[in-house]
C-alpha cells in the first residue's frame, strides 16, 4: 500500500508560492533551532498486531500502581464501575455540541440534569455546562466579575491551588485584569487585609473552600463588605464536600466554580476532568458556555433545548465574556451517573468517609513523634503538618514502598490526604513505614 497524502506536490507548490514561501520548512522558521530535533527519528521497524501487544504488555509491566496519600487538586476517588460502560456507548462517546435538538435529546436532557445538580449542591440559583476545568472556571468567572461590574482588579486569596493562580495570571495579563493577592495566615485567608484592599476598583474577591492546605474557611462575614464595596464573591468549592459543609449560597457567594473531579471521575493522569460553575439568578447572561432548559413541544411534550449560548460565535463579539466551545458533556455525564447512583445519603456517606480517614491519619501521623502540628483550623480530608527530617527523603523512600506520599511544601512543611479510597490498614501501614524510615537514616 503507498502513502497517502492528500495534496500532490503540485497543489503543495501553488499554496507555497501563494503565501510567498519557497518550502514547507520556512513556514517553522520562527520555531528555535535548539528545539527541534535533527537527524533520523528512533523509530523500530513496523511490527505485526501481535507482536505490538507484545511490546506493550512489557511497557506496561514497568507500571508500579502506588496508593496514594497525596492531594493538592487531583485525588484518588471511587469511580463505580458501572460510568465506564455507559459513557462508552459510542452514542455519548462520540456525540459534538447538541445544535440540533431534534436529535439531541438524550445529550441535552444529561446536560440538563448535570446543571440542576450542581445547582443543589452549591445552591446557586443557575449553571451552566461546558466548562473544562476547575481552573479555567476559575478564570472565566473573574471574567464575569469584570464584565458585571466594569472594573479590572481581581483580590486572590493566597490559600488558592497555585495551579489555578497560574491560570488566573495567564487569563488576567491578556485581558489587562490586575491581580492582587491576599495574605494568608496560619494557612487562612487574613480577612483583616482584605477590607484595606477592597476599593472602587476591586471587581471581584477569589477565594477557596476547602482551600489548598486542606482548611474549611467560613467566609459569610466577608460577603457582606465585599457587596458593600459592590465587588462579587466567586469561590472554587470541591463539590464533594458540599453535602456537609455550608454551600456557597450559605456564605453569601456570587459565582460558585471549581472541578468535578471529585465526584467520580479517576485520575487519569491529570484529565480529562470536568469544570463548573454556578452562579445568582443577576448574573445568568454573564455566564459563558452553554444553558441547556427543559420546555415543552408543540404536543405537550417535554423537550430539552439550548436556552443560551452567551459567545462570541452566538452574540455580538463586544458582549461576549469568553470564547469557550468545547463540549465537555462526556465527563459532565461521568459526574451525573455517579451523583445519580450515589444519592443524597451516598455523597455525604463518602464525604464522612474522606473526612474520618484523613482526620486518622491525622492523628496517627502525629502519634508518631515525627510531626508537628502546623495549624489548629479544621480541615476536612487534607491537612499540613511539619516533618521534623527531610520531607524529600522521606517521599521518596514511601514511593520505593509503593506510596505516593504528602506534597513538599518547603520548610520542612507536607500536605497529606487520605479520600474515601484509603482504608484504615493502607494508613497504618504508611505510618508503620514512616516510622521504618526514621530507623534507616
Amino acid at each position: 500500500m503507498n502513502k497517502y497524502f492528500p495534496h500532490s506536490e503540485q497543489d503543495i507548490a501553488q499554496m507555497l508560492a501563494k503565501i510567498g514561501v519557497s518550502h514547507l520548512d520556512d513556514l517553522f522558521k520562527d520555531v528555535p533551532s535548539h528545539v527541534l530535533h535533527h537527524g533520523p527519528f528512533r523509530l523500530p521497524q513496523q511490527l505485526s498486531e501481535i507482536e505490538i501487544r507484545d511490546e506493550m504488555a512489557k511497557i506496561a509491566a514497568q507500571n508500579k500502581k502506588l496508593i496514594s496519600f497525596l492531594g493538592a487538586g487531583s485525588y484518588d476517588v471511587y469511580t463505580p464501575s458501572v460510568i465506564s460502560a455507559l459513557t462508552s456507548r459510542q452514542e455519548f462517546l462520540t456525540s459534538y455540541t447538541p445544535y440540533q435538538p431534534e436529535i439531541s435529546q438524550g445529550n441535552l436532557q444529561y446536560i440538563f440534569e448535570f446543571q440542576s445538580m450542581i445547582c443543589e449542591l452549591t445552591g446557586m440559583d443557575v449553571s451552566n455546562a461546558s466548562v473544562y476545568d476547575g481552573a479555567t472556571a476559575t478564570a472565566e468567572a473573574m471574567f464575569m466579575a469584570v464584565s458585571q461590574t466594569k472594573r479590572n482588579r481581581v483580590l486572590v486569596s493566597a490559600t488558592i491551588n497555585p495551579r489555578i493562580l497560574a491560570v488566573l495570571k495567564t487569563y488576567a495579563y491578556f485581558r489587562d485584569v490586575d491581580l492582587v493577592m491576599i495574605p494568608m495566615k496560619e494557612y487562612q485567608l487574613e480577612k483583616a487585609q482584605l477590607g484595606q484592599l477592597l476599593d472602587e476598583n476591586v471587581a471581584g474577591v477569589i477565594v477557596q473552600n476547602p482551600n489548598f492546605y486542606g482548611q474549611i474557611e467560613d467566609y459569610t462575614d466577608i460577603s457582606e463588605i465585599i457587596h458593600e464595596n459592590k465587588s462579587l464573591l466567586i469561590s472554587n468549592v470541591d463539590p464533594s464536600t458540599l453535602s456537609v459543609l455550608k454551600t456557597p449560597r450559605e456564605m453569601g457567594v456570587d459565582i460558585a466554580c471549581g472541578d468535578g473531579q471529585t465526584l467520580g471521575i479517576p485520575l487519569s493522569f491529570g484529565g480529562p476532568y470536568v469544570g463548573f460553575m454556578a452562579a445568582t439568578e443577576k448574573l445568568l447572561r454573564k455566564m459563558p458556555g452553554r444553558i441547556c432548559g427543559m420546555t415543552n413541544d408543540v404536543d405537550g411534550k417535554r423537550g430539552f433545548v439550548l436556552t443560551l449560548q452567551a459567545r462570541e460565535q452566538h452574540i455580538r463579539r463586544e458582549k461576549a465574556n469568553s470564547n469557550i466551545c468545547s463540549n465537555q458533556s462526556l465527563m459532565a455525564l461521568h459526574t451525573v451517573i455517579y451523583m445519580s447512583l450515589l444519592g443524597k445519603k451516598g455523597l455525604h456517606e463518602v464525604a464522612m468517609r474522606a473526612y474520618h480517614h484523613a482526620h486518622y491519619f491525622f492523628k496517627q501521623l502525629l502519634a508518631t513523634k515525627l510531626f508537628e502540628q502546623a495549624v489548629k483550623g479544621p480541615f476536612f480530608k487534607e491537612f499540613v503538618l511539619k516533618y521534623k527530617g527531610n520531607p524529600s527523603l522521606l517521599n521518596d523512600y514511601l514511593l520505593k514502598k509503593g506510596y505516593l506520599s504528602g506534597l513538599d511544601l518547603g520548610k520542612q512543611m507536607m500536605l497529606f490526604c487520605a479520600t474515601e479510597m484509603r482504608t484504615k490498614a493502607q494508613i497504618d501501614d504508611f505510618v508503620k513505614k514512616v516510622e521504618e524510615f526514621s530507623h534507616v537514616r
